[in-house]
């Protein structure tokens, strides 16, 4: 996996922020992403009917992922004026096919995650993202609309 981090016009707690989540992705590893997530962050899927909250649903959800992406790349990022909403273009596979996508995140006053949003094309990437999705989380589905109260896959 590979990023490329270019230079916003981020508040610091922002800026560190997405410093961090891009060193998560290059690692292949989120398994610190709770840190990087206000406490009722959501996390709204392009595969889910409804948000996945709180935050310990949000980082499953994440850490699943990243293990299902393969050959992951950021392209381009862009942040709204006041910095506190980022947008990062991506590529990725998964299995056979080819996927791009961005994340759209917002961030609090101190650096949080509370709200992103992933929009994923083409319709064949998005459903070998949902169908190997699915298969990792096999179980812990349940547990993830329990805890959320509002996901659904």
């Amino acid at each position: 996996m590979t990023t490329q981090a270019a230079q916003l016009p981020l508040p610091p707690a922002a800026a560190a922020t997405l410093q961090r989540w891009h060193a998560m992705v290059e690692r292949g590893d989120f398994g610190g992403v709770e840190a990087l997530l206000a406490p009722q962050a959501v996390f709204r899927s392009p595969v889910a009917h409804t948000a996945y909250q709180p935050a310990s649903a949000v980082a499953l959800v994440l850490r699943t992922v990243i293990e299902v992406f393969e050959d992951f790349e950021y392209h381009r990022q862009f942040a709204t004026s006041d910095g506190q909403s980022v947008v990062l273009e991506f590529s990725a596979r998964v299995g056979d096919k080819q996927l791009r996508g961005i994340d759209l995140l917002r961030l609090n006053d101190q650096g949080q995650i509370e709200e992103m949003e992933v929009m994923v094309r083409p319709l064949s990437g998005l459903q070998a993202l949902a169908a190997a999705m699915g298969a990792r989380l096999g179980g812990q589905q349940a547990a993830l609309k329990g805890e959320a109260g509002t996901g659904q896959a």
